[in-house]
């Protein structure tokens, strides 16, 4: 239907012309001999046939062609020179390359902007948490912890947006790992009298131990903010197939069976407003799964409400791939 619609002017013609000399060969030669019109019908007609048919073959082709380039995930302006109006396309992919990469730079120059900030913010919010150390206002203390768990955010944050993403993958010891999440969050866990039972054992694994430390530490924050009366936090290895699997288990607040699918998704915030005394910005655990995604992990997350969360990261054995 698309071909005619394309080719409607150009076969109206034709048939134009068609009626037009047959109304001359029949209304106004004063002599005709039938068969000769009759056999020159034929031929034009067989004639317009052949071309029809080479005509749409080669439109259904092109037609083809330009649906197999459509499924690409990769730019296909350059290769569709066969086409009609390339050269707008063209024009306009370069534009919008462009417009692209002026973007990129923008966003790139923020993430250094924070990245500096972030760095920069770090020396007067020691020495404020130093100078408190005198006072020990413990209303202080929670604030100047809270807003260095924001600046340590940020900062990997930028990190994790960055296409440059600096990964150093080599053996790491997983009790290590715990021990240093536990130590950044030490403060809220000893305000908020969680009781902690850790049992690890065959915890190396191949992994990136900054970015690990920093997942932990998500976790750990997550257990922290959504507790309930009496927190407790479990974590502990297991070992099947030649894998390790860390979890990480706390019995707070739990989620819901509508929020579990989506938890790890950029910006969802879920439906529980942890009784207001938190404000969800949705980053946390989309940051964690991209980054474990990046280090070549897994995890899952299995919950109830009002009963538990349990996160798995799953590591692969992948000893033979780093050995020399």
């Amino acid at each position: 239907m698309k071909y005619f619609k394309q080719s409607f002017v150009y076969w109206f013609t034709i048939v134009i012309i068609f009626l037009f000399y047959h109304f001359y060969f029949v209304f106004l030669l004063p002599e005709i001999n039938f068969g000769y019109l009759i056999y020159l019908d034929i031929l034009i007609l067989t004639i317009m046939s052949g071309l029809f048919l080479f005509t749409f073959c080669k439109y259904r082709k092109k037609e083809k062609n330009k649906q197999e380039y459509l499924k690409s995930s990769e730019i296909i302006a350059p290769d569709l020179t066969e086409f009609e109006n390339i050269d707008i396309a063209l024009h306009d992919h370069a534009l919008y390359q462009a417009y692209l990469q002026q973007e990129y730079d923008r966003n790139q120059d923020l993430q250094d902007y924070i990245a500096r900030w972030c760095h920069e913010i770090k020396l007067p919010l020691s020495a404020a948490m130093l100078m408190n150390e005198d006072i020990r206002n413990e209303g202080l203390q929670e604030q100047l912890e809270k807003m260095n768990n924001q600046l340590n955010t940020a900062l990997l944050g930028c990190k994790v947006q960055s296409q440059i993403y600096d990964i150093q993958i080599k053996k790491v010891d997983l009790s290590e790992c715990v021990k240093t999440a536990i130590k950044n969050n030490r403060y809220f866990l000893i305000k908020n009298h969680f009781s902690i039972t850790i049992d690890i054992h065959d915890s190396d694994v191949y992994s990136d131990k900054e970015w690990m430390v920093y997942v932990l530490d998500q976790m750990i924050a997550n257990a922290i903010k959504y507790a309930k009366e009496k927190p407790s936090l479990k974590i502990w290895t297991e070992t099947a197939d030649q894998s390790v699997h860390l979890y990480i288990k706390d019995f707070g607040e739990g989620i819901g069976d509508a929020d579990l699918p989506r938890i790890f998704e950029r910006g969802y915030t879920g439906s529980n407003y942890h009784n207001g005394e938190y404000k969800s910005t949705g980053m946390g655990l989309y940051m964690v799964k991209q980054i474990v995604d990046r280090l070549g992990h897994f995890i899952s997350v299995k919950s109830r409400v009002d009963e538990y969360t349990c996160f798995c990261i799953h590591f692969s054995n992948n000893e033979s791939y780093f050995r020399f």
